[in-house]
């Protein structure tokens, strides 16, 4: 019903930015909490940020703050993720993610209930 398609990884630069985006292909009814994973090689997999299904609530980590923005887009489940001043820290595979639930705790993966594939997204130095 929720196929999320992502794209717009890529090998950049540090201090590069990078805009992901995230689209669904299903044909739900429904209009979902989304946002971005995302996991390293050895690491967890650790939230990147999140928008409320009305687009006026964005949140973010703490290492996302102030050089990123998560904003949705038009059509239904779309989501676009701008990356400014990236660091080879930020080297991962990133997922969208959407969940039925809605509120402002994005810290628990079990809450998702749709992912994409992963986009790589990499940052030489």
């Amino acid at each position: 019903q929720v196929q999320l398609i992502e794209s717009g990884g890529g090998l950049v630069q540090a201090g590069d930015s990078l805009r992901l985006s995230c689209g669904d292909s299903g044909r739900t009814y429904r209009v979902l909490d989304m946002g971005w994973f995302r996991q390293a090689p050895g690491k967890e997999r650790e939230f990147v940020a999140g928008i409320s299904r009305t687009g006026d609530t964005t949140y973010y980590a703490d290492s996302m703050k102030g050089r990123s923005t998560l904003s949705r887009g038009s059509a239904k489940n779309t989501v676009y993720l701008q990356m400014n001043g990236l660091t080879p820290e930020d080297t991962a595979i990133y997922y969208c993610a959407a969940r039925l639930l809605t509120g402002t705790n994005w810290s628990r993966i079990t809450d998702i209930d749709y992912w994409g594939q992963g986009t790589q997204v990499t940052v030489s130095s």
